[in-house]
């Protein structure tokens, strides 16, 4: 059991509440967002209040919240309140001290592009220039902006309608996908805190999309009730779509020597095939973990 501290939010100011907020909700993917005003001040600016929000169509949403400390907007929202438009640039590893720096509040008229060392590129549909360095990058129009508030630490949703995508053909697959694994995406935690996600953290979680999986109310007790196995493991089990059945031609000479070995001690012989079945299922192998489950039901 957890001990758990219960916070009422409307007790703690502002900056207490953005700092339990963003240690909490994380990670947060980045939107490195290059805008343009009507005088033709760029500006470059990471968000980490950011997400895909719909396909169809293709909306993202960002917000560039008003500063907690003295309640001022920053020069990004200024920006798409005049042009409409904003060329959202995925951040990862290479460039993340780069778009940290560019964060830092320089006056409108300085170009966050040459503080921080990036280079512009001209988009092909909207007036702010692409990061040349990001291997993805959104360009968009602005459909709205939404303000939440009026106070320090407030938001402004920024909905934003993608266009065009460019992605750098070193992140592509042999069927023109992107690989996950090639990314190496970056993003927010809380305070000074990133996260990385790249080919050592990656894993797969086979979803559900067509078929029903039985459910874990549906696993035998001794399964359900295990002492050994996780609610993680147990998901696993129960994301079949039909009952297993044992398979005769299923050979494993590690489950014959737990049967042969532990056969007279029912308790240990659940242990261990619950702790091998544990095993069997952190390395993928849903299908042989249910053998080895199945062996003395």
């Amino acid at each position: 059991m957890y001990t758990m501290r219960s916070i009422k939010l409307s007790d703690l100011n502002p900056i207490e509440v953005q700092n339990y907020l963003q240690h909490a909700i994380a990670p947060r993917p980045i939107c490195f967002a290059s805008t343009i005003d009507l005088a033709g001040n760029v500006n470059l600016s990471p968000f980490s209040f950011f997400n895909l929000f719909s396909s169809n169509p293709p909306i993202v949403v960002f917000s560039p919240a008003r500063r907690v400390r003295d309640n001022t907007t920053k020069h990004t929202l200024q920006n798409v309140l005049e042009v409409p438009e904003v060329v959202i640039n995925m951040v990862d590893y290479e460039m993340v001290h780069q778009s940290s720096l560019a964060s830092c509040d320089y006056p409108k008229d300085v170009n966050e592009f040459s503080k921080a060392g990036f280079t512009q590129q001209p988009a092909t549909l909207v007036k702010p220039p692409m990061v040349q360095e990001s291997k993805i990058k959104l360009e968009c129009k602005v459909n709205q902006v939404l303000p939440l508030g009026n106070e320090g630490g407030a938001g402004n949703l920024v909905i934003a309608e993608v266009l065009m995508m460019h992605i750098d053909e070193s992140v592509l697959d042999k069927d023109g996908k992107i690989d996950q694994r090639k990314l190496d995406l970056v993003a927010r935690l809380g305070g000074n805190w990133y996260s990385r996600t790249n080919a050592a953290n990656l894993f797969e979680v086979e979803k559900p999309n067509t078929r029903l999986g039985i459910g874990i109310d549906a696993l035998p007790p001794a399964v359900r009730q295990s002492k050994y196995l996780t609610g993680n493991h147990l998901a696993q089990l129960a994301n079949v779509h039909e009952w297993p059945s044992i398979n005769p031609a299923f050979h494993d000479d590690k489950l014959k020597n737990i049967i042969q070995y532990f056969s007279i001690n029912p308790d240990e012989m659940e242990k261990e095939l619950h702790t091998y079945a544990k095993r069997l299922l952190e390395e993928g192998k849903v299908a042989e973990a249910w053998q080895v489950l199945l062996a003395v039901e």
